[in-house]
């Protein structure tokens, strides 16, 4: 008999004995950790990525999602030139919308960001306070019409208007007035607290931003015929956008490739910056298409704010039709795609066109 043989066997079963003891004193050791960790979880109140790190999500870079810092929103005077404005590239969302004599005015709304030069800014118009309401903006403004005075007060608008607060504002005096006055996001806080406005809101969320990148050529709709899935038959590419105002005022984009950004344009010349001179870029444009009327033999506009129209979504290259819909004054827009499925916007800022609904616009 080999004994040597047989001792080498034997050795062999006691090594694999201690391996599988080994395995099943670390399986019993996970368990008892993982248990202990449960057992911790439901005694203390923690949660589970308080003792099991996760992966942080992705967040958005247009605001910072943990901030409640309360946004502001600032009327800028639109009577000016290409060059005139200053902060537009640093606001999330801005407004455009027709005011009396063909012209426009701009709303800009800003969050996350200090801003050391924002202007010039002008007076009120009342729909202005319909969009500014849906993120519990501080409305700063300079002036204001009859009909936007009337609606501060029963609308109960924490507002900055420099005709009764100046303190965050002042004049350029190489610029004449009143196309020359200016503030700073700091300012407008410092005086916000003055006046016993609150700085923070959890309810400053407006358009529905993602981090997920929103391809609209990637979009599908269901075929009728076929019941296949197949590209959205309403998809164009969006180059050149143009929308006409009035036969004064007329805004134009082209999409650039290389940033994916739509460069602005207003009255066919480069819309710039008055600090640095960079031409104004955005990520995203939505068109809403609101009925206006004659207001006041001033011409002043009254708009339509309440209820449902159509409108565009444009990013990326291309463009597809969207539903907008707004329950009050103060309620949020929603936004959808024809067939009903929610707007998700691509983290970026933003520029809303709010036209007249025969505007002519031209997307190619």
């Amino acid at each position: 008999m080999d004994f040597s043989a047989k001792s080498k066997k034997q050795r062999n079963r006691q090594k694999n004995k201690k391996k599988q003891r080994l395995r099943l004193i670390i399986v019993i050791i996970g368990l008892l950790v993982a248990i202990g960790c449960f057992v911790y979880i439901f005694v203390f109140g923690n949660k589970v990525e308080d003792i099991i790190p996760i992966k942080d999500k992705k967040k958005l870079t247009i605001v910072d999602e943990d901030s409640n810092k309360r946004p502001i929103a600032v009327m800028y005077d639109n009577n000016v030139g290409n060059n005139a404005h200053a902060g537009l590239q640093e606001s999330y969302i801005t407004y455009e919308i027709i005011v009396e004599g063909g012209l426009t005015r701009i709303m800009a709304v800003f969050k996350d960001k200090d801003v050391d030069l924002i202007g010039p800014v002008r007076s009120s118009r009342h729909y202005f306070l319909d969009y500014a309401l849906e993120g519990d903006s501080i409305y700063t403004h300079f002036g204001w019409s009859p009909e936007a005075q009337r609606s501060i007060k029963s609308l109960g608008v924490n507002n900055i208007n420099g005709l009764n607060d100046s303190a965050p504002f002042w004049r350029e005096r190489s610029i004449a007035a009143p196309h020359n006055v200016f503030t700073t996001t700091a300012k407008i806080y410092e005086t916000a607290e003055d006046k016993g406005y609150s700085t923070e809101t959890d309810d400053w969320k407006v358009l529905p931003l993602t981090t997920d990148k929103i391809n609209l050529n990637k979009i599908k709709v269901k075929d009728e015929e076929t019941g296949k899935k197949v590209k959205d038959p309403d998809l164009v590419k969006a180059n050149e956008v143009v929308i006409p105002y009035s036969p004064r005022q007329t805004r134009s984009y082209e999409y650039d490739s290389d940033t994916k950004r739509y460069l602005r344009f207003m009255n066919g010349n480069a819309h710039t910056d008055k600090e640095s001179g960079k031409q104004l870029s955005y990520k995203n444009i939505i068109i809403m298409k609101v009925a206006n009327s004659n207001l006041d033999e001033k011409g002043r506009q009254d708009l339509d704010t309440v209820g449902s129209g159509e409108g565009y979504y444009i990013t990326n290259g291309y463009v597809l039709p969207i539903e907008w819909s707004k329950a009050s004054r103060k309620a949020k827009t929603k936004f959808t795609y024809k067939n009903g499925k929610k707007l998700k916007i691509n983290d970026g800022n933003t520029f809303i066109q709010i036209t007249p609904i025969d505007s002519d616009i031209t997307i190619n």
